[in-house]
């Protein structure tokens, strides 16, 4: 996809889908009594490969799950927030340095 980040808002950039609510949290029952399935598999943002990465460099998959599950929540983390004030104005074809996703 093509259209443009849904979190820094940069257009012309390639997107990813970034599931709100981590696929490999489905299966947790805490999970599946908090959201229905199609809550659980519908949360999707389309952002770009900078912000999806930093996203998973911030976060464990459990913590977006249970408190970052919203593009909102997201933009309110100030790291996230921070990174995405920076990224805004780059060129479409700038790639920052992300350290290692957060297991």
């Amino acid at each position: 996809m093509t259209d443009g980040c849904a979190l820094c808002g940069r257009r012309g950039v390639r997107t990813t889908r970034h599931h709100l609510i981590p696929r490999r949290t489905h299966r947790l029952k805490r999970i599946r009594r908090r959201f229905e399935r199609a809550d659980r598999l519908g949360r999707i943002l389309h952002i770009c490969r900078p912000c999806h990465s930093h996203i998973h460099a911030v976060l464990g998959e459990k913590e977006l799950a249970e408190v970052y599950n919203t593009r909102e929540a997201l933009l309110s983390h100030p790291e996230i927030a921070d990174f995405v004030a920076w990224i805004g104005d780059k060129p479409a074809g700038f790639r920052p340095r992300i350290r290692r996703p957060k297991r």
